[in-house]
Formats: structure tokens, sequence, C-alpha cells
């Protein structure tokens, strides 16, 4: 499902309009006629609709004809001056006017009274007062209209966006429509990743309007929401003659005194995930506690870096960092694997600590490297403040990504993974899981999956998405879900994605 934003949707339909010559109104109609398919007319009966004066208002006019002629209960509402809409919009108000239906104008605190009265009388509320185009902080009738629309509909269904959100940044401009469901159209608008986004979306479908995919290609940024045919394309199938040595060797440096909870999770993960063979290298005085306790692993005790060279340089893929303590002995591991490895490195936790101020590290190096930083991590990585990050999420993690080859997994609701040129959202995963662990047994499941064929942005983005399906699974029956039970589970959701 790709990304988009408003100013590629511009691109778009511009190119489709001019070049093609495919009118607008036809874009229109197919964007009405999809908006017809989630409105359950068969159990519905009486409708609202609210238009703006632009083309998101003309899809609303759109929609209310289909209403018409399916002799369906349907009050219109323009919000504004008839004498502004635009081209295309102007054309289905003229045909609603045709057929004899009313359309209301909004334009003072008098109109309120209708509007609300039909409001609440009304099965579903159609919103297609402003689309992807708005950029300015609202002001009076809309402030209130859309207050009124949240608190008196039953159910509201908004077109291509909620209006009063900016479709880029999912920023609020002063007020914004408070949906069940937005249908939006050809592109997931890049706003919806917006932490916030969710409280006005509501469920989002993305319809197809008849847009050629090759003209989407021709301006599509390289941004995606990972989905099910993603990974159905990389998922590692398992040869029935295959043995361990084709499922690659994985060695985690993880743990000290006092955590070695972290090394665990992140080695039984990358176990549970497929590896072939699996080595714990942890502090020489929690081997015993280690050996105990990764019983499918090896492990190897170090006492110093330099102990590490033989088995980083004999891995095809290393994972760092876990509970190792933010300190000068866990900074010069790092440099060891940084500088030895020749596969798929992945930094997490600590690793990444100990990067605060040496992110020169990442340079002129012969691995691959995965980081896995959380909003806090990623600030001590960049000097940019959580708040910035967090409304910043993708911009920031593919120019940090391209600034030092490597591959980006931010964190957190709608997790972003990007090597600075393709970008993936991760659409899995729940609040059950948020709990301690969870980062470690991400960590285990990329480097899994990293030597078993995968590139790295490939391994970063199915280990996402699997991590957080197999916490979907389990938060249907769990009110909470550790990293234990993830890991457990991981065996059975990566053979349901081999099945695909």
């Amino acid at each position: 499902m790709k990304i988009g934003r408003s100013e590629v949707l511009r691109k778009i339909d511009k190119y489709c309009i001019e070049n093609l010559n495919i009118p607008g109104i036809v874009l229109m109609e197919n964007a009405a006629l999809k908006v017809m398919k989630h409105l359950n007319i068969e159990e519905n009966n009486k409708f609202s609709v609210v238009c703006g004066s632009g083309n998101n208002g003309g899809d609303g006019f759109a929609v209310a004809r289909h209403l018409k002629a399916l002799d369906k209960s349907v009050e219109v509402f323009l919000i504004g001056n008839s004498s502004r809409l635009s081209k295309d919009c102007r054309i289905n108000y003229d045909i609603l006017r045709n057929m004899g239906l009313k359309i209301k104008e909004i334009s003072n605190v008098e109109d309120f009274t209708e509007l609300k009265d039909s409001l609440q009388q009304s099965d579903i509320v159609v919103d297609a007062v402003f689309g992807t185009g708005l950029t300015r902080e609202l002001e009076e009738p809309y402030l209130s209209v859309i207050s009124i629309m949240n608190e008196n509909s039953r159910y509201i269904l908004s077109v291509d966006i909620p209006s009063g959100m900016e479709s880029d940044s999912g920023e609020i401009k002063g007020n914004a429509i408070k949906a069940d469901k937005t249908v939006t159209f050809e592109l997931y608008k890049k706003g919806f990743i917006n932490y916030k986004s969710h409280k006005h979306t509501g469920n989002i479908a993305v319809e197809d309007i008849g847009i050629p995919g090759k003209v989407i290609d021709m301006y599509h940024e390289g941004e995606f929401i990972t989905s099910l045919e993603d990974i159905k394309k990389v998922i590692p199938k398992r040869d029935k003659v295959s043995h361990k040595g084709n499922f690659g060797r994985v060695v985690i440096i993880a743990g000290s005194e006092g955590y070695t909870g972290a090394a665990y999770i992140t080695t039984e993960a990358a176990v549970s995930s497929g590896a072939g063979l699996v080595t714990l290298c942890c502090p020489k005085n929690i081997q015993s506690v280690m050996s105990a306790k990764v019983i499918e692993a090896m492990t190897f005790g170090f006492k110093r870096s330099e102990d590490l060279i033989e088995r980083i340089s004999s891995a095809n893929a290393a994972a760092v960092g876990p509970g190792m303590g933010s300190n000068d002995e866990t900074l010069e591991v790092v440099k060891e694997v940084l500088s030895h490895s020749t596969g798929t490195v992945v930094l997490d936790a600590d690793a990444l600590n100990v990067l605060e101020g040496n992110t020169e590290l990442l340079k002129g190096r012969k691995a691959s490297v995965i980081i896995t930083p959380h909003p806090g991590e990623m600030s001590r990585l960049t000097g940019l403040s959580i708040d910035y990050i967090n409304e910043n999420r993708i911009k920031t993690a593919k120019e940090f990504a391209e600034k030092n080859s490597v591959v980006v997994i931010l964190k957190g609701y709608n997790t972003v993974i990007t090597d600075g040129i393709s970008t993936y959202i991760n659409p899995t995963g729940t609040s059950a899981m948020a709990s301690g662990g969870m980062g470690d047994c991400l960590t285990g499941i990329i480097a899994a999956l990293a030597v078993q064929g995968l590139s790295p942005l490939e391994s970063a983005y199915t280990a996402a998405y699997i991590h957080g399906a197999a916490g979907d699974k389990l938060s249907c029956l769990k009110y909470s879900v550790s990293a234990h039970n993830i890991i457990e589970e991981l065996p059975y959701t990566l053979k349901e994605m081999e099945n695909l």
C-alpha cells in the first residue's frame, strides 16, 4: 500500500487530466462510487451529506446524487457560498439541483439548528467539507460546523481525509472531524501516520479510482504501508533437504550482570525465528547463568572485546546491545563488531546509546547495519528533541538512514523502517505488547531473518511485521503480551506467513 503527500496527489491528478485526458469529473464520479460501497445502504436509509466548495465537496454532491437515485432520505448542506464552487464541484451541485434536491447553505449561526437536527436524525453523516488541499487554519463557520458534526452524528464517514486535518502532517488546523471511517483514494495519506491521527480517521479504507498504476509510480516517493503481499514475497521458504548450515549463523552479543533477561530474550527470539546456529556472546561472569537458560543456543564468555573477533568474523549476522550497559566496554565491542563483521549487524539498546557523539563509527565499514532506536534513543543519536521526532518520524528516520547508509527501524506506533530510499510503515502490533523485552525480541528476529537470505531492509520490515502480527494474535486472548509469549508464538506466525 503506497503512501503519498498531497503534492504527489496533485501531480498525479494533473497528469491524468492533462496528459491522459481523463476528465476530473470522471475521477470525481469514481470516488463517489467507491464511497457508496462503504455506506451500507442495505441497512441505512437516512443520510446527511455536508460539503465544501472544492473538489472534496464535489465528491460529496456526487454521493448525494447516488443516494437520491436509490430513493434514500438524504439532506445536503454546503458550507460557504455556492458562487465559489470549483468547476467539477459545480457540475455535481447543478445536477443535484436539477434533480429537485434542495441544498442548504450554512454561512452563519442561524443555519446551525437545521444542520444539527438533520445530523441527529441521520444514520450516517458524510463529511466532504475539506480534502487534501487544506493548509490554512480554519475559521468560522467551519470551526463550529465541525464541532456540531462531531457532537451530533451517530456515525461519520469522511471522504478522502477528515475535514480539518492537514494531509501531510496530520496536524489539526483548529478543529477536525472525528470520523468513524475514512475512505481515501489511491494513496494512504502521509498525515494518517501521525500518532494522534487515528482519533480522527477511524478505520481507513484505501480505494482505487481508476488512475493507472504507472502514473502513480511516476510520482510516488517510495513510501509504503507493509502488507501481507510484501511479506509473502520475501519470507524464507524452508526446503525439505536443507540443514542448519543453510539457515545461517547468528552471534548475539548481549547481557551483563543483573541484565541477563535481555540477552536471553534476544537469543531465544533468534532461535525461534529459524536461524540455523545461534551463539550468545556474553561477559564471562554471567556465562554459566546464560548456559543454563538458553539450551538451544551456544554460549561464549568474553572478558575483552578482542575476544569476540573470531566469533564476529565467522557469523553471517551479529546483534549487539541488549542489556550490555552504556559504558566504555560496550563502545569497544561495537567498534570491534563494525570493524570485523562482513554480514549484517543489528545495533539495539546500549549499542545505540554508546553511539551518541560517535556516529562516525558507522562510516567506512563492510557490514550492513540496521539500527533499532525508540524515539529517546533516536534523540540521543541525532540531537533532535523527542517531540520533534514524534512529529517528523519519517523525515527523521530517512535523513539519518541516508546520511549514515544504514537501515533505521524507528520504533513506536506505526514503526518506520527505511534505508533512506524506500520506507515502510508497519501496521501490526498492539498496546498489549507494551512491556519490557519487546525490543530485545525484535532484535533477535531481525538477526535471524538476515541470515536466511533477506536483505537488510527486507529483514527489518519483515521482522517488524511478524513481531507485531504475533502480538496481535495473542492479544485477542490475552490482556497483556510478554516477550516470552511472542517468542513461543513466532514459529507459528512464521509458518502461517510461509504458507500464504
